[in-house]
């Protein structure tokens, strides 16, 4: 894989303070006005993103909040505002048990803003919404403490799963051409057992591998897909079963396949989300992954 970084940033690598450049490549972006969110997305794309800043890189790729830096108070206000208006109707009204998990009353606050009874059903694979909704919610109710911003960050990547529907097939098609082609004894062997076809991607696509992998591994395919790169999707599924391949190919029927993906070693959840990266990295990110330039 061509490295295209400076020596500097190299050496940074080296000596164990990977990511110093690339803080302050993300800290002058920041200090722009407004934003380029542009360029805000090419550097999600090529890096990860610190920790320390993520909220509010995603919160603007997301349009939770403008470019305007100095608009972001405001407008987080009337987000606030926003969210305790309708915190206040689901319960007044008794849309939902208020001792619920609370992704299960964020849910009720989404379906009363879109105007919903229940959780409806992705048009195109009639998948249903809240088993999108409620696994990212979870996922970002670990990752932060502040719950109007799980609100709109769950709000808005299910939103973003919504979109991506038409292109599920595309992303399927995708995982299969790239595990037989990094994997091709693997992937025999899933046709052979017949479980190729019947291994849950669509569930993995449409939570984007929320309840999957833990929410730190996570953190860093999110970057990709709030910059407009669910391809990457793809690259994870690819990698989560490559990983598994010594059980998978101990397995003799699909359903025994299926239960090996069920059951992913914690210690392999980092592993599978780096080299999906580095693998989507090599091969997507040469031909500018379609979905990311719209």
């Amino acid at each position: 894989m061509t490295d295209e970084r400076n020596f500097r940033s190299s050496y940074y690598e080296k000596v164990g303070c990977r990511g110093v450049e690339e803080k302050k490549s993300l800290e002058i972006l920041m200090k722009e006005k407004p934003w380029d969110k542009v360029k805000l997305k090419q550097f999600c794309l090529r890096f990860t993103v610190p920790a320390a800043y993520r909220n509010l890189v995603w919160k603007v790729l997301l349009d939770i909040l403008p470019v305007y830096a100095d608009s972001h108070t405001f407008v987080a206000e009337q987000r606030t505002d926003q969210y305790n208006d309708m915190l206040y109707a689901v319960e007044d009204l008794e849309l939902v048990d208020m001792k619920a998990p609370r992704s299960e009353i964020l849910l009720a606050m989404w379906l009363l803003e879109n105007e919903e009874r229940k959780p409806p059903n992705f048009p195109e694979t009639n998948y249903c919404s809240a088993d999108t909704f409620i696994p990212i919610a979870n996922t970002l109710l670990e990752l932060y403490e502040n719950e109007v911003d799980v609100y709109w960050l769950s709000k808005m990547l299910t939103d973003v799963v919504w979109n991506m529907q038409k292109e599920l097939p595309r992303l399927k098609e995708a995982f299969q051409t790239m595990l037989e082609k990094e994997d091709g004894e693997l992937y025999n062997h899933l046709v052979e057992v017949q479980a190729l076809d019947k291994l849950p991607l669509t569930k993995w696509f449409n939570c984007c591998f929320a309840g999957i992998l833990d929410e730190t591994s996570l953190t860093k395919i999110w970057d990709k897909i709030c910059s407009g790169a669910p391809k990457i999707l793809s690259f994870v599924a690819v990698m989560l079963v490559v990983t598994l391949r010594r059980n998978i190919l101990k397995a003799k029927t699909a359903e025994q396949v299926l239960k090996c993906v069920a059951e992913i070693p914690e210690q392999c959840e980092e592993v599978v989300a780096n080299k999906a990266i580095e693998l989507w990295q090599y091969y997507a990110q040469p031909q500018n992954d379609t979905l990311a330039k719209k």
